[in-house]
């Protein structure tokens, strides 16, 4: 008696799935997606309804001569996937010949060895589904799965799934741009067993004032100037004016291993060394924390030649 409240339940609920507009994307995405990266070829969705479905209405909508995959989940549970005979054989056309025919072939029972052949690309397009319903509520149902198994026909669904209520994607798609229509059926249990992904809180929940908030990310995208001083050297304007094209400065306490890290001031943040990351030049700090020294620690003693008169003049 209760399975039968069960699914006067299930048909009674909107044939929309709930969160149903990201596993409807999702799988969009993925299924197009594994058929160009794994054979190249080009996989359109006409149409993709998601619908709550009983058991006995899942087995009623097994397409004829579908190959019938059993589907491995999160905390045991059991999913199926089918595909339309035409789907089936352009998968294998591509895949064996490198191309779709002219004609479509004419529909026949999926072989065991037809299931080894496209199970590749069902698992490729379930771990597409799962990167984009990563960071959705859909996951915790339409996320974890993988291709467990092939079945002859779909006769045995009827003992190897729960009589519970599934959501079905049930999408109709051509395939390879040659007029070639068929469908893939999704039977997901609609209980899900999976997490449910964790999004991380955002900048916009913070307990700062807006104001706080927004005058904070202004202050920390400014630039801030550090430079990397080998050396110094100090010249009066006399020696600076008189310098010449290829003339030689000579640093008398250059090191490329004692590379002072210093703000515009002079101020000293850190020591550091000088080298190479990825053929850009680059330099690795000494310090753990910055050295808050004054800048003239930093700097040479001033050149002892006497300030031309001239310029003593000038104040």
């Amino acid at each position: 008696m209760t399975d039968v409240i069960r699914r006067k339940i299930d048909r009674a609920r909107p044939t929309q799935a709930e969160g149903a507009p990201g596993a409807d994307r999702g799988w969009r995405l993925a299924l197009a997606r594994a058929a160009r990266d794994a054979m190249g070829l080009d996989l359109e969705f006409r149409s993709l309804v998601v619908a709550r479905q009983s058991l006995a209405e899942v087995l009623e909508q097994a397409p004829d001569l579908a190959l019938i995959a059993l589907l491995d989940g999160p905390g045991g549970g059991l999913g199926v996937i089918m595909l339309a005979p035409v789907v089936t054989a352009s998968f294998i056309e591509k895949q064996t010949l490198g191309r779709l025919g002219s004609q479509v072939p004419p529909p026949r029972k999926a072989s065991r060895i037809d299931a080894a052949m496209v199970a590749g690309v069902i698992d490729r397009a379930l771990m597409g589904l799962d990167e984009t319903l990563a960071e959705e509520a859909d996951f915790s149902w339409a996320g974890g799965f993988r291709y467990a198994s092939y079945l002859e026909d779909a006769r045995p669904l009827g003992l190897l799934l729960e009589e519970d209520a599934y959501r079905v994607l049930s999408a109709e798609i051509s395939l390879g741009g040659e007029g070639r229509l068929g469908r893939v059926l999704l039977v997901l249990p609609a209980n899900g067993r999976g997490e449910v992904p964790v999004v991380p809180e955002t900048e916009a929940k913070s307990d700062a004032p807006p104001f706080t908030a927004a005058l904070s990310a202004q202050v920390m995208q400014a630039d801030s100037r550090l430079d990397a001083v080998v050396g110094r050297l100090t010249l009066s304007l006399r020696q600076v004016m008189s310098l010449e094209v290829g003339e030689t400065l000579v640093l008398q306490t250059a090191a490329l291993n004692d590379i002072s890290l210093e703000t515009i001031d002079g101020q000293r943040i850190a020591g550091a060394r000088l080298g190479q990351h990825r053929g850009m030049r680059a330099v690795k700090l000494n310090e753990a924390a910055a050295a808050r020294t004054g800048s003239s620690s930093a700097r040479l003693a001033p050149s002892a030649e006497p300030v031309p008169p001239e310029l003593r003049a000038a104040g």
